[in-house]
């Protein structure tokens, strides 16, 4: 993919100095935005979406915030036509009536993303300007409609049936070895030797997805433990001096990291369709694999306990397991979702709260977020589909006995 977007780029280059005006224009990003969602002409259009795109990346902060400003006003909906076009429509509902009003309803925007997006290698550049865009949003509300418009092009460009899945292993080429590195969020790669016991070893397994308008870019990896039984803590999984196992002895996929790597798809999921996959080729893989689970941090309940009136490092290590699953289970935000980020995501995907482990993350890190426990979510392969319709429809958590035994402790304890 590297190397057709090379050539598409080359003979682009070739296109424009061949007939088209000077590339580099004086005038201000706003002014170029503008004629390239007027613009008909497809040389013209590519020489002006390349050179927002590249001044865009070398702005410094203000200039950016002029520039979205720029979009969130001048490019947004005009409302009395909205209504116009709808009254037109709810009169007379034909075809002509039904395009006006699709048009009206659009932002100018979203078109000019869309032509932004024609520049070979520009899906990476615009996921970048995203990722700008969410920086300045917490600070200027009139962005929030525009990053709307992002999120929406983007997941359509980055539906699954897009990503390719690909393993990553200590054979991959050094640079998407470096990302995996630099992109790991839960649990740090301190060095090469680090990472090689990661991938190199038998009962080790890497994956991520890409896209083929970024093929040297992982948008989501997760690594993947094989063992025998259900493990209890990462420092178990991830000993320089644990015994390799025979993989045909695995009964048990242990998902221990899952990383998003591009914080310009924030929103943007990838991880139910991640999981899925993997456990599908595993399963055609080891057909001795059982079971799926996580081995995952919980990383809210320091804060949950210190909004309570509580302190992580003042509870007893005997009550960390029961508040772990208080929290899980009964902890939630207004609209009935769990407070936990990393709940709601592997309960979103189907997953259940299957087991609560004491001094399961003994790091500084793990201390402090969640005084050192972690949890399994299992994915039951038979019952995910049901998991995740209640989770969606009735934010009913899915939990083992064992773990709703272990959160009663804590009701019974505040009566």
């Amino acid at each position: 993919m590297s190397l057709l977007a090379d050539l598409l780029s080359t003979v682009f280059e070739r296109r424009y100095r061949a007939g088209g005006p000077a590339f580099w224009d004086d005038r201000p990003i706003s002014a170029i935005a503008d004629d390239l969602v007027s613009s008909r002409g497809e040389v013209s259009g590519l020489a002006l979406a390349r050179q927002i795109l590249e001044r865009f990346e070398d702005m410094e902060d203000a200039d950016k915030r002029a520039f979205f400003r720029h979009l969130a006003t001048a490019m947004d909906l005009n409302p009395a036509a909205v209504r116009d076009a709808l009254n037109a429509y709810e009169a007379t509902p034909d075809r002509a009536n039904y395009r006006a009003f699709i048009e009206s309803a659009e932002p100018m925007r979203q078109e000019l993303i869309r032509r932004l997006n024609q520049v070979p290698g520009a899906t990476g550049k615009l996921v970048a300007m995203r990722h700008n865009l969410l920086r300045m949003a917490a600070e200027n509300g009139e962005f929030l409609a525009l990053d709307l418009d992002f999120r929406h092009l983007f997941a359509s460009w980055f539906n699954r049936g897009f990503l390719v899945l690909r393993p990553i292993n200590w054979e991959s080429p050094a640079h998407i070895l470096e990302k995996i590195i630099a992109y790991e969020a839960v649990h740090a790669i301190d060095s090469w030797d680090d990472l090689r016991r990661r991938l190199q070893p038998a009962d080790r397994r890497c994956f991520a997805f890409f896209h083929p308008s970024m093929p040297d870019e992982p948008l989501i990896f997760v690594e993947i433990a094989l063992t025998r039984g259900i493990p209890s803590s990462i420092q178990d999984v991830l000993s320089d001096e644990r015994a390799e196992i025979d993989t045909s002895n695995a009964n048990t996929a242990v998902f221990y990291s899952i990383s998003n790597c591009q914080e310009g798809l924030a929103g943007v999921s990838f991880g139910n369709s991640l999981i899925k996959q993997v456990a599908a080729d595993l399963s055609a893989e080891l057909p001795g694999l059982r079971t799926f689970v996580t081995l995952s941090p919980i990383p809210g309940m320091a804060r949950w306990l210190t909004e309570s009136g509580r302190d992580i490092e003042s509870v007893a290590a005997a009550q960390i397991p029961g508040l772990a699953a208080h929290y899980l289970l009964l902890a939630k935000r207004s609209d009935g979702l769990p407070l936990d980020p990393v709940a709601r995501f592997h309960l979103g995907n189907g997953a259940l709260v299957h087991a609560i482990h004491a001094d399961a993350d003994t790091s500084r890190k793990g201390r402090v977020q969640s005084g050192g426990a972690m949890v399994n979510y299992r994915y039951d392969l038979s019952k995910i589909s049901q998991n995740h319709e209640r989770y969606a429809t009735k934010q009913i958590v899915a939990a083992s006995s064992q773990v709703r035994a272990l959160s009663r402790t804590v009701d019974k304890a505040a009566a």
